[in-house]
């Protein structure tokens, strides 16, 4: 899974991306309009804002968010601790709201909680698709008992569709996410993970649920051809 933290501390997004590491992949903006930007892409499975930042506030980029129909699960984590920051919060689009200083346990369960809450995992670590199971934390994959051996963006491309279930997700969305926005290498290279990919499964007769949207990317369905 993958979380943008939005937080113009350094060392406190530095102390964020360590409490989550074990189930997120993280990347971090520390002003406004750069997670805004960022936001937009629609590539995380939740994101986390500070309300005070620099060029946008928290509140501007998360009425933002919602006004251009991007419904990323957003937690505010923030020191304004007054009901009224709250409620504001939670009227323009906030999932959930936790108050500086905070449990660092307490940050994860609330960041898998917000993931359960959209169906991206049921137990525990396990994100499922029909008899295949991801396992989010260690990144293992079986279908019937029986481990798939996928190797790294394999994996991570598999989870994205997985997550984004019957949604079309497009190339440059695969890219953005799990390449990065600064990656040296061409957008192409996903067709050639993607392929590999269906080669792995299609031991296993998964390969009918992906479908390759022409022009656009790739989608995972439960019906299969």
């Amino acid at each position: 899974m993958k979380a943008l933290v939005i937080e113009d501390d350094y060392l406190l997004s530095e102390t964020i991306i360590k409490s989550i590491k074990d189930y997120f992949v993280c990347e971090y903006a520390t002003d406004g309009e750069d997670g805004l930007y960022m936001a937009e892409q629609n590539i995380y499975d939740v994101i986390i804002l500070d309300i005070m930042l620099p060029n946008k506030s928290g509140y501007e980029v998360l009425n933002e968010l919602r006004e251009k129909k991007v419904f990323t699960p957003v937690l505010f984590l923030t020191a304004k601790d007054s009901i009224e920051d709250k409620i504001k919060g939670f009227k323009i689009g906030a999932d959930d709201y936790l108050v500086k200083p905070f449990y660092r346990e307490e940050l994860l369960m609330r960041l898998l909680a917000l993931v359960r809450r959209i169906g991206v995992f049921v137990d525990n670590d396990i994100l499922k698709f029909k008899e295949m199971k991801l396992n989010v934390k260690n990144k293992k994959v079986y279908i019937k008992g029986e481990e798939v051996n996928l190797k790294g963006k394999q994996y991570d491309i598999l989870e994205y569709l997985i997550n984004n279930r019957g949604t079309i997700v497009t190339k440059s969305q695969i890219f953005d996410r799990i390449w990065g926005f600064d990656s040296d290498t061409t957008i192409n290279v996903i067709e050639v993970y993607a392929s590999n990919l269906r080669k792995i499964l299609k031991q296993y007769n998964y390969d009918k649920y992906i479908k390759t949207i022409r022009g656009l990317g790739y989608m995972i369905e439960e019906e299969g051809n």
